[in-house]
């Protein structure tokens, strides 16, 4: 006897955002709305977020399992013939298991999906009220994290090449580690560089330290952060800083064109 034909279903890879609910794109909420089961890491999300499921939506809180084990919900939804919410914290594009999750899924051959999210490193910059980008003085931002009980960065990537850049160096999952990375970024930045810390950006009890690479890690162990923020380092977190005009929205900038085209000039 044949097997039996499988519903067809896909695993809807969501980007949560920093976890506030009302930062939810209106896709990621439909998706909330219509599928039958949902896997989210209860340690990030606000559960405002899961309001937006179904009542008798399956929910499979992931962060004390491994990856086999979530590997295994979803098999099982998909013999099923559910749908699938796996909900990741911020953007799916950045730290979030995406590659080893979604390998498995096609050596299943389960179908899947992926709706982005705020980054946490937006969500911290809009609560800073900090373009990360300002014109002729930093206009790179480098995401990035360290290694400490987790896998090995490529050599290349260390936190010294990036700094050398000058750029807006934002860290990921180093929180535990910032006393030892202030001081490597100290040499490229200077001790009075701004930093600024964003604990639960968005949530009800995110909290925003700011102060400089001198005296940032007090600032940081004094609140007993251990996780859940983001680090933000660069000359763009200034306060009252003042810029020369971006091109695109300076005045002269017609003038400058029509002069740069007229016969004989360069």
């Amino acid at each position: 006897m044949p097997p039996p034909r499988l519903t067809r279903m896909t695993v809807h890879f969501i980007g949560a955002g920093p976890g506030a609910a009302d930062l939810l794109t209106v896709r990621a909420v439909n998706l909330l709305r219509t599928s039958p089961v949902c896997l989210y890491a209860g340690t990030y999300l606000d559960p405002e977020v899961l309001a937006n499921c179904a009542p008798d939506t399956e929910l499979i809180d992931t962060q004390r399992l491994d990856i086999d084990q979530i590997t295994a919900h979803l098999v099982r939804a998909h013999e099923s013939g559910r749908d699938v919410a796996r909900l990741c914290s911020g953007d799916p594009s950045l730290y979030s298991a995406l590659t080893e999750q979604t390998r498995r899924l096609d050596a299943h051959g389960i179908p899947w999906d992926v709706t982005p999210g705020v980054p946490a490193y937006a969500a911290a910059a809009a609560l800073l009220g900090t373009e990360l980008t300002v014109p002729e003085l930093v206009q790179s931002v480098v995401l990035t994290r360290t290694q400490a009980r987790s896998t090995a960065m490529p050599e290349s990537e260390s936190l010294a090449n990036f700094a050398h850049t000058g750029a807006t160096v934002v860290l990921h999952l180093a929180i535990t580690r910032i006393r030892t990375l202030a001081a490597e970024l100290v040499a490229d930045y200077g001790p009075d560089c701004p930093v600024a810390v964003v604990y639960r950006a968005s949530q009800p009890d995110q909290l925003i330290l700011r102060g400089t690479l001198t005296d940032i890690a007090d600032q940081v162990e004094a609140a007993a952060l251990r996780q859940a923020a983001v680090i933000l380092v660069g000359r763009a977190l200034t306060p009252a800083l003042s810029c020369t005009v971006s091109h695109l929205y300076d005045p002269a900038r017609d003038r400058h064109s029509v002069t740069a085209d007229e016969p004989g000039r360069r």
